[in-house]
């Protein structure tokens, strides 16, 4: 039953018509089993069994045929007479087998409603057959050929025996064919006894159960239902005593549980409004004593406030002046950033010729190592030059000088394109030093220009700041110099916090009235947390607790007390947060309250403590 309870509703009732609808599709199924069940048995009977008795009886029908054809075969003497038996032997032989070939196919088909005993029928039916055919053929060929001694004493001994046998067995057969059909009847009207009565007996089941399961759900759903119209209409009464059981998790639990919260919740709210009633009463006795130190502490605020309208003044003075100076570091921070981008420009350049003269220095390079291939070449082509001059003798001693000369200078212009080639290597590697240096210059020049920008942008940034500061400066002075006119007004405030006082305590009544209807278990002491009313204080704490009282009172009474051309309301102007530097009296705070947040902190400041907490 708990978990019933702690069910959804839906998930419940999805469950109880779910039970249901199985019991149903049980109920179908069992009956549709014991209907397929009562068809197999009369299928067994109206085609199976039929089928066996007919090819049976067509066997019999046609064994009697052969053998009275075949007695009148071996009687008859003239062939003209033997002839429409002779037909009737081949016609009845044909039906015969026919009739065996079909009652073997329909057991075969239905092996499951063939037993064993008629297939052992049938097998020995099969052997008679196969016995009893050769004989009556051996008579029909003795008659048909005029020998009907031997043919009469061939039927009367060899035949009639096993024609017997035969027809005994036949007759058997059928017999049996018929006891299983009354079987397989008697077993249809079996199963339908059966199947009826199981149908009645799940029927009646889930009945049962379906009205079982229906009163569960019913009584698990209005049960819980009924308690919370209950604890409603009690609520509605007044009676906020009522105790709350909430047992169950479902949709009924959870309405129970909001009422028990709405209770808890009713209870607190009315025991805190009952014990604020009181506290508004007290306090509000107190604000008439507010009201004259109000004008001290207005004239007192009014005096500060011209005080911080001067040195509003001078703060503007030297924000603005501020404000210029940024402006012509911004300026001057703008023209640094040209200067320096310029600067880049030409280092690049500087790069660029740097890279210029890499690449020439390195083709002069590649060109000298041409040189010093063809000196190489030269050379070679002087020593063979000496070589065939040294072949030719004395004719070729003058060719052997040129030769020598040839290699000696070609010799020399290797030895002179090796110098300009280790000369060219030195200054292609200075080159690439020079090139690497330009390149660390081009990337320092840059990270210059990128930082003057950033200087630039900070700068421009500081002038916006300094601009916006300025406005906000003179912002403030006029709501300084408004405040001052504000401050002048709020004497007439003094007037209508008495009235409002006054009107405060006869609320203050009507509300105790009004929550006196409701009925508490312990008059709802023990709910209210906030701190009882301090006793009466010297002149300076009552002021005190007045002052904050103002922003409050100022709601109550007509709108003809809003100030005129105020840009903030009444009541934010009041706030605990006001001017710091003017001098008030001294007074003894009152009893500790309860903790109050970071504003509260700053109201105690200001002797609005007291008035923070009612």
């Amino acid at each position: 039953m708990k978990v019933i309870g702690n069910m959804k509703v839906g998930m419940r009732l999805g469950l109880g018509f779910a039970a249901l609808l199985t019991l149903q599709l049980v109920t179908t199924g069992i009956g549709m089993r014991q209907m397929a069940d009562l068809s197999s048995n009369v299928t067994t009977i109206t085609e199976v069994g039929e089928a066996k008795l007919k090819a049976l009886n067509d066997i019999s029908a046609n064994i009697g045929a052969r053998a009275i054809a075949a007695r009148n075969l071996a009687l008859l003497t003239e062939p003209a007479a033997q002839k429409p038996d002779l037909e009737r032997v081949k016609t009845a032989q044909t039906a015969i087998d026919k009739g065996i070939a079909e009652l073997t196919a329909v057991m075969q088909k239905s092996q499951e409603s063939s037993s064993a005993e008629e297939r052992e029928m049938l097998d020995k039916l099969r052997s008679l057959e196969g016995k009893y055919l050769p004989i009556a053929t051996r008579i029909v060929g003795l008659a048909t050929t005029q020998k009907t001694e031997e043919a009469v004493k061939a039927l009367t001994q060899d035949c009639m025996p096993l024609l017997t046998q035969v027809i005994g067995h036949v007759a058997a057969f059928n017999d049996l064919l018929k006891k299983e059909s009354f079987d397989s009847a008697a077993a249809a009207q079996a199963t339908y006894e059966r199947a009826k009565w199981l149908i009645i007996v799940i029927s009646a089941a889930s009945l049962a159960l379906g009205i079982f399961i229906a009163w569960l759900l019913t009584r698990s759903i209005t049960r819980p239902l009924h308690e919370a119209v209950s604890v409603a209409r009690r609520v509605a009464e007044g009676d906020l005593t009522t105790h709350i059981e909430v047992r169950n998790t479902d949709e009924a639990g959870q309405l129970l549980a909001a009422l028990k919260q709405m209770n808890d919740s009713l209870v607190k709210v009315v025991g805190n409004v009952r014990h604020a009633s009181d506290s508004i009463s007290t306090g509000s006795t107190e604000i008439a004593a507010g009201n004259q130190d109000l004008s001290s502490r207005t004239e007192q605020q009014a005096s500060a406030l011209e005080e911080t309208a001067a040195s509003m003044e001078q703060l503007g003075a030297t924000v603005r002046q501020n404000a210029d100076n940024a402006k012509q570091a911004n300026q001057l921070a703008q023209n640094a950033s040209t200067v320096a981008v310029r600067g880049g420009d030409a280092v690049g350049q500087v790069v660029e010729t740097m890279k210029g003269i890499n690449e020439s220095s390195r083709k002069i390079a590649d060109i000298i190592s041409v040189i010093d291939g063809i000196a190489f070449q030269t050379n070679i082509l002087a020593l063979n030059a000496a070589v065939e001059a040294a072949r030719a003798g004395e004719q070729g001693r003058g060719f052997a000088v040129v030769a020598s000369e040839v290699r000696s200078l070609a010799q020399r212009s290797a030895d002179a394109a090796k110098e300009i080639k280790a000369l060219i290597s030195a200054s292609v590697e200075r080159v690439e030093q020079g090139t690497v240096q330009v390149d660390q210059a081009g990337a320092t020049m840059t990270e210059v220009v990128t930082s003057i920008k950033r200087v630039t942008d900070i700068m421009a940034e500081i002038s916006a700041a300094s601009t916006e500061q300025s406005a906000g400066v003179a912002q403030v002075g006029d709501a300084v110099t408004e405040m001052d006119k504000t401050t002048q007004q709020n004497a007439a405030l003094v007037e209508e916090s008495a009235a409002a006082a006054e009107s405060l305590r006869n609320q203050a009544q009507q509300l105790v009235a009004a929550v006196a209807v409701f009925k508490l278990a312990d008059d709802g002491r023990h709910h209210v947390a906030a701190t009882p009313a301090a006793p009466s204080k010297p002149a300076a704490p009552v002021a005190a607790k007045a002052r904050a009282a103002v922003p409050t009172l100022h709601h109550a009474v007509a709108p003809t007390a809003a100030p005129v051309g105020a840009t903030t309301p009444p009541a934010e102007r009041r706030g605990p947060n006001r001017a710091t530097n003017v001098v008030r009296p001294t007074f003894t705070p009152p009893a500790p309250a309860a903790k109050a947040d970071s504003p509260a902190a700053a109201a105690a400041k200001s002797g609005t403590d007291d008035w923070e907490s009612f």
